[in-house]
C-alpha cells in the first residue's frame, strides 16, 4: 500500500483521524444542544433547532470555529467542551503509529480544521505534540481543507512534495480536495468514531489499523496503487 521509501512527508488529520470522533460528535450533537436548552431556559424542540444550525455550516471555517459558535450561541463553547472532555482519546494504534513515524524520520505535520481553542484543549490531553514536527490549523489558513486554497497556503508555510507526500483524513471531501491538488499518497478511516458503525470510502483506501501500513504488515492482496482502492473493491 505504502512504499516508505517514496514518502518525505505525513499530513495527518487529528479528529477521527488520530483522536476519536466520539468526542466531537458527541458534544455537537448531543452534549451542545442540550446544554444550550438547559442553560438558555429553553423547551426540548429547540435542540433540534441547534443541531440543524450547527450542520448548516458542515464543511467551512464556521464549522470549525469554536469562537464562531460561542458568538451564535451566546455560550462558552470551550467550557462546554471541558465538561466532557474525558471522552477526548487516541483512536486505536494511533500512538503506536506516531512513535514508528518519529523512527522512521518522515516529516510529519499535523494538518487540520480544528481551531486553536480546539487544539489548546486536544494537544496537552493526547500528549501528540511530542510527536509532530508542525501543526497547521486552516484557521491560520484562512480555508479549510476542503478548498483548494488551503493546500497552496500549506505548501507556502509548511513545503512539500505532493508525489512524495501521504495524507491521512476520515472526511471523503477532503481527501478529494487533496488528490485534486495532487497529494499521491491518499488514505481514509474505516472507523473515525468508535462508537458509531464503519463507513465504506468508495475511491479511497480505508484503514482499520495504522499497523497495516507499517513496513512488512501488508497483506498481500493490499499490495497495490498508493492511496486507491483495488479494483474490485470500487463501487462505480
Amino acid at each position: 500500500m505504502i512504499d516508505w521509501r517514496a514518502i518525505d512527508t505525513v499530513l495527518l488529520d487529528m479528529d477521527g483521524t488520530l483522536l476519536d470522533l466520539h468526542f466531537d460528535s458527541h458534544f455537537w450533537l448531543e452534549h451542545l444542544p442540550r446544554r444550550y436548552m438547559e442553560l438558555h431556559q429553553l423547551d426540548e424542540a429547540t435542540q433540534e433547532v441547534v443541531r440543524s444550525k450547527v450542520l448548516r455550516e458542515q464543511g467551512t471555517l464556521n464549522w470549525y470555529s469554536l469562537a464562531y459558535w460561542s458568538r451564535e450561541l451566546d455560550l462558552d463553547i470551550v467550557a462546554l467542551k471541558r465538561e466532557i472532555q474525558h471522552l477526548i482519546g487516541l483512536r486505536g494504534d494511533a500512538l503506536d503509529f506516531l512513535k514508528w513515524l518519529k523512527r522512521a524520520h518522515p516529516r510529519v505535520v499535523l494538518a487540520t480544521n480544528a481551531d486553536r481553542a480546539s487544539l489548546e484543549l486536544k494537544l496537552p490531553l493526547t500528549g501528540l505534540e511530542e510527536y509532530l514536527d508542525a501543526i497547521v490549523s486552516s484557521a491560520d489558513l484562512g480555508v479549510p481543507k476542503e478548498d483548494q486554497a488551503f493546500w497552496l497556503a500549506l505548501q507556502e508555510v509548511e513545503p512539500f512534495d505532493p508525489a512524495r507526500t501521504l495524507f491521512i483524513d476520515d472526511n471523503p471531501r477532503v481527501l478529494e480536495s487533496a488528490r485534486e491538488f495532487g497529494i499521491r499518497h491518499l488514505l481514509g478511516i474505516k472507523q473515525p468514531d468508535s462508537m458509531r458503525p464503519e463507513k465504506e470510502l468508495e475511491e479511497f483506501i480505508a484503514l482499520d489499523r495504522f499497523a497495516s501500513i507499517f513496513p512488512g504488515n501488508l497483506p498481500p492482496g493490499q499490495r497495490t496503487v498508493a492511496g486507491r482502492a483495488p479494483e474490485e473493491g470500487a463501487h462505480g
